[in-house]
């Protein structure tokens, strides 16, 4: 049984289609990426699996209970961070999270609910409340939320978007630890680097449809090849060279540029090509390319 089975979902905002078929089988255990553009109908399908929203046809369950006829128990099985921070302002932490346990008949929780919190760094914030709290903290808390209930599935939507160096790395030990012991994880994240790093898997949405979906590594062997980054010490990149440019903001910036290539063959005409405008190398790198260069020639429509 599939930890989350999504099976040809379409759902419209009146005349904008934002899923268009989406069909997508999660497997338990995954740490499983959800990659796209804003726009790319992420969102939507987060708040179909959680019930917050309907699909206009096509059916998801989580754990094998749909999450229309017996959401219930498909709602027990998940829990969701949010992109917005939502949360009452009259509560402290602890309390919060309390009332959070009990929404799914827990009692006796506080266990874990310190256990949680130690993981978070919150716990010196335990009793305070929440509106005091900064940003990066209240994003803490509704991690916590989410995993009050110990939900065999959790889907995080842009969980570390503006927050500090610590909280993501706290939270990622925090999550993988959790993945480890047999939780299925469902990131969705527009730092790349997070999403290479984590998931075993990962599905690629534009305008509401997959467009690509494999394994990390094979994803980035498959499509990418290589990349030779190039840093001039004088000179300028040729014309000839541009259209070679993985990330286009290196036009504007200065003497490094990233260059798609295939293999190692493709080096050396390239050598030639600056030679003969003229251009002075200072240092030269072949490396693998990595999930940011993917998903820009995807959304490109280069591959």
């Amino acid at each position: 049984m599939a930890a989350i089975q999504i099976t040809n979902v379409v759902k419209n905002y009146h005349a904008l289609r934002a899923l268009d078929g989406v069909s997508l089988t999660i497997e338990r255990g995954e740490f499983f990426g959800l990659l796209g553009p804003n726009g790319a109908g992420k969102t939507t399908l987060i708040s179909i699996i959680a019930g917050l929203n309907r699909a206009d046809s096509g059916t998801v369950t989580v754990e094998g209970h749909d999450v229309v006829t017996d959401y219930r128990a498909a709602r027990a099985r998940l829990g969701v961070v949010p992109q917005e921070l939502v949360f009452d302002p009259f509560f402290t932490v602890r309390e919060t999270l309390r009332m959070q346990s009990g929404y799914f008949g827990l009692k006796n929780n506080d266990k874990w609910i310190d256990e949680v919190m130690h993981h978070l760094d919150l716990t010196s914030k335990a009793d305070a409340n929440m509106r005091a709290l900064s940003g990066g903290m209240k994003r803490r808390v509704l991690v916590a939320q989410a995993l009050v209930h110990k939900p065999p599935v959790i889907v995080l939507d842009e969980p570390t978007a503006g927050v500090d160096v610590e909280l993501r790395q706290t939270l990622w030990k925090f999550i993988a630890r959790l993945n480890r012991e047999g939780h299925t994880v469902v990131l969705t994240t527009h730092y790349l680097e997070e999403a290479q790093a984590l998931c075993n898997r990962v599905a690629m949405l534009k305008a509401g449809q997959v467009v690509a979906l494999d394994s990390t590594a094979a994803l980035i062997k498959r499509i990418s090849g290589s990349q030779l980054v190039v840093t001039l010490a004088s000179g300028a990149l040729p014309d000839r060279l541009i259209p070679l440019v993985a990330h286009p903001e290196q036009l504007i910036s200065g003497t490094q540029y990233t260059l798609r290539v295939t293999d190692y063959t493709d080096v050396e005409p390239i050598l030639a090509c600056l030679r003969e405008s003229g251009a002075v190398i200072d240092d030269m790198q072949l490396q693998q390319a990595d999930l940011e260069d993917v998903f820009l020639q995807i959304m490109e429509g280069e591959k």
